[in-house]
C-alpha cells in the first residue's frame, strides 16, 4: 500500500566506528556498532517514531511532526554519551570511546511504499549528513518551523546550503550547545580577541577569496556546489565548513580524511576528525593530509579586523 503524507525524515550516522574495526577486529567491532545503533534506535518509538531502516552504522526514521524528532534526535546524543561515558568508567578502548552521533532532520512530502520512504525530504535529510560535525544537529527551516518558540532559540542559522545532488539550496539551522571543547583553546590556550574578526581570507593556487560573517557559511570542498573548490582528488566534495558563530570564525571537518589546521605562531599543529577549531591570526589548512606534507592540498587562511582594512597615517 503506497501512503502520500508530510512527514519529518531523520537520518543518524555512527562516525568513528572505523577505528573500532582496526583496534577490535571485525567480529567484535560490528557486534559493538550493531549494539550502539540498537541502543540510539530506541529514541525514535518511545518519541512516536517509526524506524524506516537500519544503514550499517546509521538509521532512517519518520515521525508526524518535528517536535517528535527533534525530541528523539536529542535522546539520541544522550544515549550515546551515557554509553560512552560508561564505556569509559569500564576501560573501554578509545575507539569505542571516540565513538560520535551526527543527525539531521528534513520535513516535506513523502510517499511510503513497501516499507521503505521517498521523496525530496528523504533525500534532503541524506544529503544533510554530509555537512554535520560532530555530535551535530542539522535541521531545515521547515523543521525549525514546527518546534516550539523556546526549542527555535537554541538553534543557529547556517544560511543556505547546497547539498549534493539538488539544484536548490536549503536553508539549514544547527543546535547549539553539543558539539565538543575547542580544539585550538585546549592545544594552544584560550584565544583572546581584543579586535572582533571581520572576515577571513581564503587563498589556494591562484584563487583568492575574503569571506565576512554575513556569508556564512562556507563550504571548503572538491564539489562543483562548494563555496571555496579546492579540485584535489584527496580533497572530499563537503570538505569542511567554515562557520561565523559567538563573535568568532569557527573550522568544522566534514570529511573522512580529515582537517589539519597549522597557525603561524605555533609549531603544533590541530588534528580535526569531525571537530572543530577557532581560526585565528594566519596560517595552514591541510585538506585530507598535513600541511607538512608538500604534496598535500593545503589553503592558506588570514583572519581580518576592521583594523586590517582602514589606511594607517604614515
Amino acid at each position: 500500500m503506497t501512503r502520500i503524507s508530510e512527514r519529518t525524515v531523520l537520518f543518524a550516522d555512527l562516525r568513528g566506528s572505523t577505528s573500532l574495526y582496526e583496534v577490535l577486529g571485525n567480529a567484535e567491532a560490528t557486534s559493538v556498532v550493531t549494539h550502539t545503533v540498537a541502543t540510539v534506535a530506541r529514541a525514535v518509538p518511545a518519541c512516536g517514531g517509526q524506524v524506516i531502516k537500519t544503514l550499517g552504522d546509521g538509521l532512517m526514521a519518520v515521525f508526524d511532526d518535528s517536535a517528535q524528532g527533534m525530541l528523539a534526535a536529542q535522546q539520541m546524543h544522550e544515549d550515546l554519551d551515557h554509553l560512552v561515558s560508561r564505556g569509559r568508567e569500564r576501560g573501554a578502548s578509545p575507539g569505542l570511546r571516540g565513538l560520535r552521533l551526527q543527525v539531521a532532520l528534513a520535513r516535506g512530502e513523502v510517499v511510503e511504499m513497501a516499507g521503505d520512504c521517498y521523496g525530496d525530504a528523504v533525500n534532503v535529510a541524506a544529503r544533510l549528513l554530509d555537512h554535520a560535525g560532530d555530535n551535530e544537529t542539522l535541521v531545515t527551516a521547515q523543521v525549525l518551523a514546527g518546534l516550539p518558540l523556546a526549542a527555535q532559540k537554541r538553534f543557529r542559522n547556517l544560511d543556505w546550503m547546497h547539498l549534493r545532488g539538488r539544484a536548490e539550496p536549503v536553508q539549514v539551522h544547527v543546535l547549539g550547545g553539543r558539539r565538543g571543547i575547542d580544539t585550538a583553546a585546549t592545544q594552544f590556550g584560550q584565544v583572546l580577541h581584543t579586535v572582533e574578526p571581520e572576515a577571513v581570507r581564503l587563498v589556494w593556487h591562484s584563487v583568492n577569496e575574503v569571506y565576512d560573517g554575513e556569508h556564512m557559511p562556507v563550504v571548503l570542498g572538491r564539489s562543483p556546489q562548494a563555496h571555496f573548490r579546492v579540485d584535489d582528488s584527496r580533497v572530499s566534495r563537503s570538505h569542511a565548513r567554515l562557520d561565523w558563530h559567538g563573535g568568532v570564525f569557527q573550522l568544522t571537518d566534514l570529511s573522512y580524511n580529515g582537517t589539519y589546521v597549522r597557525f603561524s605562531n605555533a609549531d603544533e599543529m590541530v588534528s580535526l576528525r569531525r571537530g572543530s577549531c577557532t581560526l585565528h591570526g594566519s596560517g595552514v589548512i591541510g585538506l585530507g593530509g598535513s600541511p607538512s606534507d608538500p604534496a598535500a592540498p593545503t589553503v592558506r587562511f588570514e583572519v581580518l579586523s576592521f583594523l586590517d582594512t582602514v589606511p594607517h597615517p604614515s
